[in-house]
């Protein structure tokens, strides 16, 4: 795991199934056409570009796992959730990541 001024704490695939496993929530935050594609199953969607005006959706006792197609938005999150007192991770290198750990993923 990594964070601190370099960037946003950030899990690999196996690591944030395993969190999510024990309760973290993965939060989509890319657009609907991108989710209807593939998600993880499970997942909360909140687009990016709304994440600010729906915070108080998320659970402030549990870690917030976010997660992009890549990895950069969901850094982004990752920070907006930290700024606002909540406990945010980054999924290291999106859904492309975790699909090509093989984990599962389902689709609309």
């Amino acid at each position: 795991m990594a964070g601190g001024a370099s960037g946003p704490a950030s899990l690999s695939p196996q690591d944030a199934q395993a969190l999510a496993t024990s309760g973290a929530v993965i939060l989509d935050v890319r657009s609907a056409a991108e989710r209807r594609a593939a998600f993880i199953p499970g997942s909360t969607h909140i687009p990016l570009d709304e994440l600010q005006t729906k915070l108080a959706q998320l659970p402030r006792q549990k870690t917030i796992i976010c997660q992009c197609a890549s990895g950069r938005r969901s850094a982004l999150a990752t920070r907006l959730l930290s700024a606002a007192g909540l406990d945010a991770r980054n999924l290291r290198g999106g859904i492309a990541a975790w699909q090509g750990a093989g984990l599962p993923t389902k689709s609309k």
